[in-house]
């Protein structure tokens, strides 16, 4: 089973937005180091939660500092771009870090509603800008699939011999899941986000594929893990996404709180993760064998191929440590460095 990082580039509190994006550089060496499969960059805009509202920024830089991950975004939000942009965009980094690029590619907005039409004006702050229609012309961009008759079929995509980017769909309900289904696209399920659709999401996506003959379908799921060498450091590690996640659901997106004023701040609180049902948590938290063993369960009732992992921490050294933890659970190969 492969396991991959997902970065929000967090901002602690106490920190800066430039430190959290190097914080990102650091993490993805290490992940490089440790066997990870994928480094995606996640884009959020205009908050005070998250420092990377340009993925396809930070791909390029983290591609230039490892040597083995493949490198990409989770995701691209395709509603606020032009198709054709994004596919030149990737080709390029494809063509810099040759068969280590990936195009994970959304339909929210990572954003609010002023900002949403700031990015994209002529679309509504709740519209996808006609999302199925803009990825269509996307893969068509990339993969030569406009019909003769079509304005856009004699368009030549530069640089041009590249190659293109592994497309995946990033989903968060059945219905996302059928248009992925129906395009045989792979998809990474935000379970993260909405643990309690996981299950219909598979099933849907796995019912409904149409992939090339050979394809087949791959499910990512999207997880959070707050990893430590034992049960009560991971729930004191955990406590700053407690009370974000709280804040959040009360409009509140600000810098990551430190563990110990996550405590206090939480006394007397009726937390929303407290009270959720589903059938696996969104976040598995505790010590390595019962965060392996959890992940491990999933995968074999899910028939997941990979999990894309996020881990929200404050300290960064603690989120380092907390991936480290993970890949020695599972027994990740080493990546040797090569040198220049």
């Amino acid at each position: 089973m492969k396991l991959s990082v997902l970065d929000q580039s967090v901002i602690p509190e106490g920190s800066t937005p430039a430190t959290a994006l190097r914080n990102s550089i650091e993490l993805a060496r290490l992940a490089d180091r440790l066997g990870y499969h994928r480094y995606w960059l996640a884009e959020h805009h205009a908050t005070p939660s998250f420092a990377g509202p340009a993925p396809e920024v930070m791909a390029a830089r983290i591609a230039g500092e490892t040597t083995g991950i493949r490198v990409g975004s989770g995701g691209v939000l395709l509603p606020h771009y032009s198709p054709l942009k994004v596919a030149e965009v990737f080709r390029v980094l494809g063509a810099l870090s040759p068969g280590r690029i990936d195009l994970g590619v959304g339909r929210g907005t990572g954003a609010g509603s002023i900002e949403a039409h700031a990015l994209s004006p002529g679309v509504g702050g709740n519209d996808d800008g006609d999302f199925p229609g803009k990825l269509a012309e996307l893969l068509a961009f990339l993969h030569g699939g406009f019909p003769e008759d079509h304005p856009y079929h004699r368009i030549q995509l530069m640089p041009s011999g590249a190659g293109s980017p592994e497309v995946w769909l990033l989903v968060a309900s059945p219905s996302s899941a059928t248009l992925a289904a129906r395009l045989g696209l792979p998809i990474s399920i935000a379970h993260f986000g909405r643990p309690q659709a996981t299950r219909a999401t598979v099933e849907a996506y796995r019912s409904h594929f149409r992939g090339s003959e050979g394809a087949r379908p791959r499910v990512q799921i999207g997880v959070g893990v707050y990893c430590a060498p034992t049960q009560e450091e991971a729930e004191w590690v955990f406590a700053s996404q407690r009370l974000f996640r709280l804040r959040m659901g009360r409009g509140l997106l600000l810098p990551l709180p430190a563990p110990e004023a996550a405590l206090a701040a939480l006394r007397g609180e009726v937390e929303p993760l407290a009270t959720e049902v589903a059938e696996w948590p969104r976040c598995i938290v505790g010590d390595p064998d019962h965060v392996r063993s959890t992940l491990t369960s999933m995968a074999g009732e899910l028939g997941a191929d990979e999990f894309m992992v996020l881990s929200t921490i404050h300290s960064p050294e603690q989120r380092m440590r907390s991936y480290s933890l993970l890949a020695k659970a599972f027994e990740l190969s080493m990546r040797e460095p090569v040198l220049a």
